[in-house]
């Protein structure tokens, strides 16, 4: 039963533990891809804690624009909105913090059929000024560091790779080039990190596509790392060289491409020094 006196008024810190856990908890079953009914969910919720059914769903849909900031899958059926009241933040810092949350690191089951997709490829976004994010919503970016995550999770990684390798694979055969597909290499698992790019594939006409790739569960906004000899490479061999942005991998993976000059296209820092006695 909705509470009359609750309408228009800011939700409380129970309120908001209560349905960032319930948000969790539907974000779990998706990404493990376990059946959930999520009108079921906010029929409890409501119950629980005397919200209306427009607010339960308004809130759900603020947590999923904070949980794309911060570099996490969100469910798909609420679609982010940024308009959110400060204190989510801290509901969702506390909660993120004290939970083992490994869901949002989880490789995906059968990713692989998906090189089949015709729709697997996407646009870049757009390149935006440096966001001005409430304080509150910064630290919990800082605090969480996607990139650092993504970069950490080195089965990520491989299995991100593995699925361009596929996905490569499937393009040429489309295109009836089944000597290329012969050559395509996963030349960072062959030949190690140093080549500056991850995949040796090719183009219909034979020319040579350097593809780096980068793979989060997270958006397509999410930042991550980029060597200083992978941005050489780029630089060197502007005219073969990729980078293959593979995003909600979990869930659906899509990729789109960073085309060279990569200064036009990201906004780039330098973000660590290599330091040695030699």
């Amino acid at each position: 039963m909705v509470d009359e006196e609750k309408i228009g008024r800011p939700w409380n810190d129970d309120e908001l533990d209560a349905i960032v856990a319930d948000y969790f908890s539907m974000l779990r079953a998706e990404l493990s891809q376990q059946p959930y009914v999520k009108s079921h969910h906010s029929a409890v919720l409501m119950k629980q804690i005397g919200r209306t059914h427009r607010s339960v769903e308004f809130k759900h849909q603020n947590i999923s624009a904070v949980l794309e900031e911060m570099g996490l899958p969100w469910i798909i059926g609420y679609k982010p909105k940024r308009n959110y009241q400060a204190s989510i933040f801290d509901a969702i810092d506390r909660y993120v913090f004290s939970n083992d949350e490994s869901a949002y690191e989880q490789l995906p089951p059968k990713v692989l059929a998906v090189s089949d997709d015709v729709g697997t490829f996407v646009d870049a976004p757009g390149l935006q000024p440096p966001s001005d994010r409430p304080w509150q919503l910064e630290r919990l970016v800082r605090k969480f560091d996607a990139a650092e995550r993504d970069l950490r999770n080195r089965s990520l990684g491989r299995a991100g790779e593995e699925f361009v390798l596929a996905v490569e694979k499937k393009r040429l055969e489309k295109f009836q080039r089944p000597d290329l597909l012969k050559r395509v290499r996963w030349v960072s698992a062959e030949d190690g990190d140093g080549a500056g790019y991850d995949i040796l594939s090719f183009e219909p006409d034979g020319r040579e596509r350097l593809i780096e790739v980068k793979t989060t569960n997270g958006a397509a906004r999410t930042p991550f790392f980029l060597s200083e000899n992978e941005r050489q490479r780029a630089a060197a061999s502007a005219e073969s060289w990729r980078l293959y942005r593979v995003h909600s991998f979990v869930q659906k993976p899509r990729i789109f491409q960073v085309v060279p000059p990569l200064d036009k296209v990201l906004h780039l820092r330098p973000d660590t020094w290599r330091a040695s006695f030699s």
